[in-house]
C-alpha cells in the first residue's frame, strides 16, 4: 500500500520515477476514506506522505523511488 496526497511533490516523484512499475502498487489518497487513519497508525500519528506499507506490515516514510520499484 502506498499512501499519498494530491499536491505532494514527494508523492509525485515516487509515482513517476519508477515508471510503469508504479502502476503495480495500490495507491491510497489520505484525503479519502480510512486511508488517513491508516497512515497515521504507521507514521507515529502523523499524516506524512508518501508512506509505503509492505505486505509484512513494515512501513517506510518517504522511501527512495528505486527502493519502491524493486519491491513492486
Amino acid at each position: 500500500m502506498i499512501y499519498w496526497r494530491p499536491g505532494c511533490r514527494y508523492c509525485r516523484r515516487l509515482r513517476f520515477r519508477p515508471g510503469r512499475d508504479a502502476r503495480r502498487g495500490h495507491w491510497a489518497d489520505i484525503r479519502r476514506g480510512p486511508a488517513a487513519a491508516a497512515v497515521r497508525a504507521v507514521a507515529d500519528g502523523n499524516g506524512t506522505v508518501p508512506t509505503v506499507v509492505l505486505p509484512d506490515g513494515e512501513a517506510y516514510v518517504d522511501p527512495d523511488p528505486e527502493w519502491v520499484r524493486e519491491r513492486l
